[in-house]
């Protein structure tokens, strides 16, 4: 069984046309990441300490134009039988190239993200891009559950 411990994922790097996809966590750039993420919909006014602490706790896929960060996501996961795909973003500059597309097959393409039982992910808006990789609306909603706490990064100073 392979060691998945956070410490010790192995890089993935993955090229096309000039761009780069990386799970090499010292690429990433914090400062881009938490500027979109602040202002997106999903994790508006999010602190960037727990922005750190959801990378540090994530198997990260970041995509860049040279050394320059244009695109995000993350996956928690226990390697097993779950992931949960969320933070999922290509910069506005770099749209309407594939790059998502190609970030996701990256995705799913990744060695320790096989043979999982169940995925999961929300959206607002991507419905296109995900039912690409076969996710789908949910068939069974009365199972899930969640507690939501939309307002919780309003109680905390932003930084």
């Amino acid at each position: 069984m392979p060691d998945v411990s956070r410490q010790e994922q192995p890089v993935a790097e993955f090229q096309r046309n000039g761009f780069l996809i990386s799970t090499d966590r010292a690429r990433l750039d914090l400062n881009v990441i938490h500027g979109f993420l602040t202002n997106c919909y999903w994790a508006k006014g999010i602190p960037r300490e727990v922005v750190e602490r959801s990378i540090e706790h994530s198997l990260c896929f970041g995509a860049y134009d040279g050394s320059a960060q244009i695109g995000f996501a993350r996956v928690v996961s226990d390697f097993a039988t779950v992931a949960y795909l969320g933070d999922v973003f290509i910069l506005e500059s770099h749209r309407g190239r594939g790059l998502s597309k190609w970030m996701m097959e990256c995705i799913m393409a990744h060695p320790l993200l096989q043979d999982l039982r169940r995925w999961i992910l929300l959206t607002r808006d991507a419905h296109g891009l995900y039912s690409q990789f076969g996710f789908t609306p949910l068939q069974k909603t009365d199972r899930y559950m969640e507690l939501h706490r939309p307002g919780v990064y309003e109680s905390r100073e932003t930084t």
